[in-house]
């Protein structure tokens, strides 16, 4: 579903209710520009180790670009697990995102454009002028902090810095000492005398009488108005209501430049209170509607309540660079350290899945195919786990769209439920961490089968207590594999996870019995699957693996980030600093 800025408030609780019932997020980005290759050889001619980036100089390499270069669009897509029918439904949802911001906001924003990036873009039918155009606005946590500093020192007049009028300024000095007597004397309230000359007053004409009158008369007010400057009586009543009017209009404007940062805050249980639902009363062309505010109040209340106390699990594709992108365009400064940023980036989302890492886990990282096309289509053939796109949600039940945000989203979300359902048929796992680990963990507290993401209590929590191995009860097909089939040619020519899972049809439905999710012996260090190609392929079950089981120990919070040192961004090492 394409969503523009004429359409997002009608559509903003609606994703937001898709989000907090949603099993997971899914994310994916276009952007303006990426990291040079170039900039980092300059700055590290002799790297070492087959000249490989540390994950450090990586991190630095893409802080400088996401600082630099702009999201053009977002794509996210919210997936509901139906439990009882064994389906996944699937909400892709795309949008430009606008970077131009209000100019009564009085803050900057100064992006830049790659080459290469919009020849890339426009290879694929990208078009340039939609986020300007057609794209939500955005507001990062950080600019509204300074849009709000900046408002209060407009309020605060002592804060206003005086004009210094030199004694040869003889212009000045002339309209200060022509202009003084009009206002000696001010009628009484509910009248003004406007000061004014016969051609207007200009802009600094203008500074000087409110210099005036607010340095030597501070029972008078003035009021700026078109060619003059009007002086009043000063009346508290309508002070007070002035500036309850302006800082209405300015959070107005603050809400609706928030615009899709708000989908974000709803994903990491931020602070929803601002959003007036009487903005929800806009069609989806933008026209305004009548709504029944009161009920439309009650529900959202109860939509914030539901998304407060929780974290959205987040997904993604090769999604190292991202995130970075991510914090920089919704947050605000990226920190200077890798550890910092994978800290921090674990505080938003106990829960983060890299769907590269899952694909190159069990292969040479180096030769493996991955790209998330190749991916889907291999995938795609099995029938199950069964995925459905909402009937409000069309736009890629039958037709493809490469590189557009919202469809790789999409792409994104398929590949985590299939390849994971077949990865824990496939393997057993055993203890992640240590003794000493599990003591120090709080266990987490997971949302009820049918909704999505991680709740929270007073810190945040680890993904997943690292003694439980519960499954769900889930219904499943039994595997049969034909060891004298051929293995039909993929886009995989060499030899794979999915060449050593092979071909198989689908029969017959049964529970699986403990035994067939157990958990393996034990390591010292970290938890370790037996390898696939000795793992006995029993049953693929039709719904991926639940949150608490010991399967994302192993494949959850870790990115892959391939020509490092470290070859993975381990988000979960911030536990155990």
């Amino acid at each position: 579903m394409d969503v523009d800025q004429r359409a997002f408030s009608w559509q903003l609780p609606r994703i937001l209710k898709a989000i907090a019932n949603a099993h997971f997020v899914s994310m994916d980005f276009e952007l303006s520009g990426i990291q040079s290759k170039t900039t980092f050889r300059a700055k590290y001619p002799e790297t070492g180790q087959g000249n490989k980036q540390t994950l450090q100089q990586r991190y630095e390499e893409a802080k400088e670009a996401a600082e630099r270069y702009q999201i053009l669009q977002v794509g996210l897509t919210c997936v509901y697990e139906d439990t009882d029918k064994g389906v996944y439904v699937a909400r892709p949802y795309n949008f430009y995102l606008n970077p131009i911001l209000e100019e009564k906001l009085e803050i900057e924003r100064i992006f830049s454009y790659q080459s290469g990036a919009v020849e890339f873009l426009l290879s694929h039918g990208f078009r340039m002028e939609a986020p300007f155009r057609e794209g939500v606005p955005y507001l990062s946590r950080l600019e509204e902090t300074l849009a709000r500093q900046i408002e209060q020192l407009r309020q605060d007049k002592a804060n206003i810095l005086d004009i210094k009028i030199r004694d040869d300024d003889i212009e000045a000095v002339s309209f200060v000492k022509k202009s003084y007597p009009d206002f000696l004397n001010i009628a009484p309230d509910g009248y003004s005398v406007d000061v004014y000359t016969n051609r207007g007053l200009n802009n600094y004409q203008k500074r000087l009488v409110h210099q005036l009158v607010r340095a030597e008369h501070p029972d008078l007010v003035t009021i700026s108005r078109q060619g003059f400057i009007q002086i009043q009586a000063y009346d508290k009543k309508r002070e007070d209501a002035i500036k309850k009017s302006k800082m209405a209009g300015f959070e107005e404007r603050v809400t609706r430049q928030t615009g899709l940062r708000w989908l974000i805050e709803g994903m990491v249980g931020g602070d929803l209170s601002s959003i007036d639902p009487m903005s929800f009363g806009r069609t989806v062309n933008g026209k305004p509607f009548w709504i029944d505010l009161k009920e439309a109040t009650k529900d959202f209340d109860q939509l914030r309540m539901k998304l407060a106390p929780k974290r959205s699990v987040l997904v993604g594709h090769n999604l190292f660079m991202d995130l970075i992108y991510f914090y920089q365009c919704f947050f605000g400064e990226l920190p200077d350290s890798v550890e910092d940023f994978q800290s921090i980036i674990h505080h938003l989302f106990p829960l983060i899945i890299d769907t590269k890492y899952l694909a190159t886990y069990h292969n040479d990282v180096a030769n493996a195919k991955s790209g998330l096309e190749e991916l889907d289509e291999e995938l795609s053939r099995a029938d199950i786990p069964v995925i459905e796109t909402h009937p409000e949600h069309p736009k890629y039940t039958y037709a493809t769209a490469i590189h557009e945000a919202g469809f790789d989203s999409f792409l994104t979300a398929k590949v985590l439920i299939r390849l994971s359902a077949k990865l824990e048929a496939a393997g057993q796992y055993i203890d992640v961490y240590t003794a000493a680990t599990v003591q120090k963990e709080t266990p987490t507290s997971l949302s009820s089968p049918d909704e999505g993401g991680v709740t929270l209590g007073n810190s945040p929590p680890p993904l997943a207590s690292a003694s439980g191995n519960n499954i769900r009860k889930r219904k499943t097909k039994k595997l049969q594999v034909n060891p004298k089939q051929k293995h039909s040619a993929s886009n995989f020519s060499h030899p794979g996870m999915f060449d050593v899972l092979g071909d198989y049809s689908s029969n017959d439905e049964h529970e699986p019995t403990p035994d067939e999710f157990s958990p393996g012996m034990q390591d010292s260090k970290r938890k370790v699957p037996v390898e696939l190609a000795s793992a006995p392929l029993k049953v693929v079950s039709n719904l991926m693996p639940s949150w608490e089981s010991d399967f994302w120990n192993v494949y959850g919070n870790k990115l892959r980030v391939n020509g490092t040192v470290e070859g993975i961004c381990d988000l979960s090492d911030s536990l155990l600093s």
